[in-house]
């Protein structure tokens, strides 16, 4: 009980932290939603304060800061300046085909990496460990937007098996069919992910395997005849997951920026892309409710991370 009031105490600390200098740095910038018209003739100086009064931006910065706190205290984080809609409804239309689209690349390069970064270990300087090397260092070199465009020129073009973009076909689906529809829309974007990310995950698991083959316990364990599956479930994996799971705690913050770029690529209405239009036309509500959600998510995911890190060791623990 008492960790779990630290825990809360710890996210709450952190968000007040987090919202301070999102909010500073937001006002601090360049320019404003408001800047396009003051330089336009037809919008007067009036029209422009009785704007800034129904936003609350005539405010001092202080009290500015105190009622945006209070709203999202409430989980109103304001109307957005473009669209004029909610901005929580705005984030929750967007939130899920980008945490589904993360969150399959996760799981799947965290199963394959681990596989492969295993096998190349076990295999060293083998011609296995030689071609998932290359492959790794393929992976960590490419950019995402160029393997896009790639799979775009040969899978949805020269051979078209996948849409080019979009979530859904010009045909509305209904029922069953409409879920296989999004997923085969988002195909090409998730296999972007998977092999962007393979890279460097396969040379880090590769090379904490190779220091637990190094080890004195490993070879201890390997004088007494151990057959290569119980090396596996008793020695290689209990080591190798500790770092693995704090490595993917500290990757979560990329499960709704990461996917910007992509989501532009291939027109998916995701956070990415709403980030991105917000920041471009300086919607203040949205782009201070996508932070503190993803501020959010992030310290929330660490938790778990650590929780699991507790499982998987108990002795941390004690200590």
């Amino acid at each position: 009980m008492f960790t779990l009031i630290n825990k809360i105490t710890y996210i709450s600390f952190m968000l007040l932290i987090i919202s301070i200098i999102s909010f500073l740095a937001i006002h601090a910038a360049p320019n404003s939603f408001f800047g396009a018209g003051e330089l336009n003739p037809n919008m007067t100086k009036e029209a422009i304060a009785t704007l800034k009064a129904v936003y609350g931006l005539d405010k001092p910065l202080l009290e500015q800061y105190f009622d945006w706190v209070i709203n999202i205290v409430h989980l109103n984080f304001g109307i957005s300046f473009v669209s004029g809609e909610d901005v929580s409804s705005e984030i929750l239309k967007r939130i899920p085909v980008t945490l589904v689209m993360n969150s399959v690349s996760l799981v799947v390069v965290f199963i394959l990496s681990l596989k492969l970064g295993i096998k190349s270990a076990l295999s060293y300087e083998k011609k296995p460990d030689y071609i998932i090397r290359q492959i790794s260092l393929v992976s960590f070199a490419m950019p995402s937007f160029y393997l896009s465009l790639i799979f775009i020129i040969f899978f949805a073009l020269a051979v078209p098996i996948f849409p080019i973009s979009g979530l859904h076909s010009i045909e509305p689906k209904e029922g069953v069919m409409n879920y296989f529809d999004m997923a085969w829309h988002l195909t090409l974007p998730i296999s972007v992910m998977i092999f962007v990310g393979l890279g460097s995950m396969i040379i880090y698991i590769r090379s904490l395997t190779l220091e637990i083959l190094k080890s004195d316990y490993y070879y201890y364990a390997l004088s007494r005849g151990l057959s290569e599956k119980q090396l596996l479930n008793h020695y290689i994996y209990p080591n190798l997951l500790p770092p693995i799971i704090t490595l993917l705690g500290l990757s979560l913050p990329g499960l709704i920026g990461g996917s910007v770029i992509l989501e532009s690529i291939f027109g998916i209405d995701g956070m990415g892309q709403l980030f991105y239009m917000s920041a471009i036309s300086r919607d203040y509500p949205i782009i201070m409710g996508t932070l503190m959600m993803t501020a959010f998510l992030t310290l929330l995911g660490n938790i778990v991370a650590d929780l699991a890190l507790l499982r998987l060791n108990p002795y941390i623990q004690r200590g």
